[in-house]
């Protein structure tokens, strides 16, 4: 089929906008959702953009937020587009039909660590959602020290503000985008997950969104307000300054990074409970803080008490996370018995029993390692999320992504990311090779995406809502089907622990 190119404009609040069709499907890319973070804006709360006179072109995507590159061979896995310029608070949009004004609405929420990404990521690209009815939105966000550094003077969780200014943005022009306002589903994964979460449990948020969709990430994860400020004064001693926003919005944003980059090493390589608190088991020098209007209590426990009730949520892991970062450095092969034991204890297990419990045919301890730490970072805080949900009315459903990538000879498996490109249905996204393979399988594709477009539109995916007796989990495989409490020896075993 040859391919049509036309022109879209339509009126925003801050200002016309000119998008592209191309063959049905119309994107504006780079629009502000908020004025630039920089000068004195730089650390701030996130402002409304400025207004502007005529027609302005929405063809091209925007800057992205400031940040490193992966570290080899992550980079090669997850490779990621980086665009200057202090304009980066801007979001994206595809729409089937601009007049449409009633179509389903899904706001995509990047992962990356919180440090990494951006709502330019090929495999982002929102023209398979248009094309089946959906109007897709991704954003960037303020990322590391420059969104979740805690610093005296400056608001905590400014990237999570940027989130909801965005979000406010949709509900205030998606109409113009064929979008209903009312029927908005907030989606993201891994740190872009965890922060669907904080959004909602937070008191910020209400109205805001209907549904939510949460990809291996859930309400677990953020720093107290000790840990925080133990990593702002690291980021600050590498940089000679006092760990205030006056200091820190004198630094060149470049030098600013470098440095965060520098203790999320130390995190990472030498995760010290007693120097980094909770930083260390999540291996996340930069996440949501808590104790501020946005995020006042560990999101889960906020939700627990009835923050966000009413939302229907899929939520849900792949098999294998962990090994996504545990195969392509190696760590993998150098887990031995001892480190394996320490490990499972830490997490406050019974060792041999979750040794047994966990025990597979030929399993390496890293291979065991993998399966336990998937469990307490991934798939136990997404089953708690469902199992609250459930227990007060609310419709949860959950998933788990089963399918092996061959990547590393396919000892990297169903890990981290790999679902990405299925839930798009971008298997072909420029980029995805490494990590997807030659021959993904289409039909599963076609299977997760749909199920995630017929949330968004009715909010039912297709398989059976959670329930604490039966437990259906759909299985997203070549051949998917609904399972019952799936490894329901290991699930029990976190009971009371996790």
């Amino acid at each position: 089929m040859s391919e049509t190119l036309s022109e879209a404009v339509v009126a925003t609040t801050g200002g016309r906008v000119r998008g592209r069709t191309r063959n049905g499907v119309t994107a504006f890319k780079g629009m502000p959702y908020a004025a630039p973070p920089s000068g004195r804006r730089r650390l701030a709360e996130p402002e409304p953009p400025e207004r502007w006179d005529g027609v302005r072109d929405a063809l091209d995507y925007g800057p992205t937020a400031p940040k490193g590159s992966y570290l080899a061979p992550f980079d090669q896995l997850l490779p990621e587009p980086a665009f200057p310029g202090d304009d980066y608070l801007n979001l994206n949009v595809w729409t089937p039909d601009p007049s449409a004004g009633s179509l389903p609405v899904i706001v995509w929420l990047h992962g990356g660590s919180f440090v990494n990404g951006s709502g330019a990521v090929p495999t982002y690209d929102g023209t398979p959602f248009a094309r089946d009815g959906v109007v897709l939105v991704t954003i960037n966000y303020r990322l590391g020290a420059e969104g979740f550094m805690t610093l005296a003077g400056a608001p905590d969780n400014r990237g999570l503000r940027d989130q909801i200014a965005a979000l406010e943005w949709v509900g205030q022009n998606i109409t113009a985008f064929g979008g209903e306002p009312s029927n908005i589903t907030l989606a993201g994964e891994s740190a872009g997950a965890m922060s669907v979460a904080a959004l909602l449990a937070s008191p910020r948020t209400t109205g805001l969104f209907r549904r939510a969709i949460l990809q291996s990430g859930a309400g677990h994860h953020a720093l107290t307000a000790t840990t925080a400020g133990k990593i702002a004064a690291a980021v600050a001693e590498r940089l000679g300054v006092e760990p205030t926003r006056a200091a820190i919005a004198e630094v060149d944003p470049g030098s600013l990074v470098e440095a965060q980059q520098s203790v999320q090493q130390e995190v990472r390589t030498m995760p010290d409970p007693a120097k980094w608190g909770e930083a260390a088991a999540n291996l996340m020098a930069f996440e949501p803080v808590i104790g501020d209007d946005v995020v006042p209590k560990l999101p889960f426990e906020s939700i627990a008490g009835g923050a966000g009730k009413g939302v229907d949520l899929i939520v849900g892991a792949t098999t294998e996370e962990m090994r996504f970062f545990l195969v392509p450095p190696g760590t993998i092969d150098v887990v031995n018995d001892d480190m394996l034991r320490g490990a499972v204890a830490a997490y406050g297990l019974d060792t041999d029993a979750a040794l047994r419990a966990y025990a597979r045919d030929g399993a390496s301890p890293g291979d065991t390692l993998a399966a336990v730490v998937t469990d307490w970072f991934f798939r136990i805080p997404a089953l708690r999320l469902a199992e609250t949900a459930a227990a007060r009315g609310d419709r949860a459903y959950v998933y788990e992504f089963a399918w092996r990538s061959p990547a590393y000879d396919g000892r990297l498996g169903a890990g981290h990311a790999v679902e990405l490109g299925f839930s798009f249905d971008n298997l072909t996204a420029e980029g995805g090779g490494p990590l997807l393979g030659n021959a993904p399988p289409q039909a599963l594709a076609r299977a997760m995406h749909g199920a995630w477009v017929a949330f968004a539109r009715d909010g039912d995916p297709g398989w059976p809502v959670y329930d604490d007796s039966r437990r259906p989990v759909m299985h997203f495989d070549e051949e998917s089907s609904v399972l019952d409490d799936p490894r329901g020896d290991e699930r029990r075993l976190w009971e009371r622990k996790r």
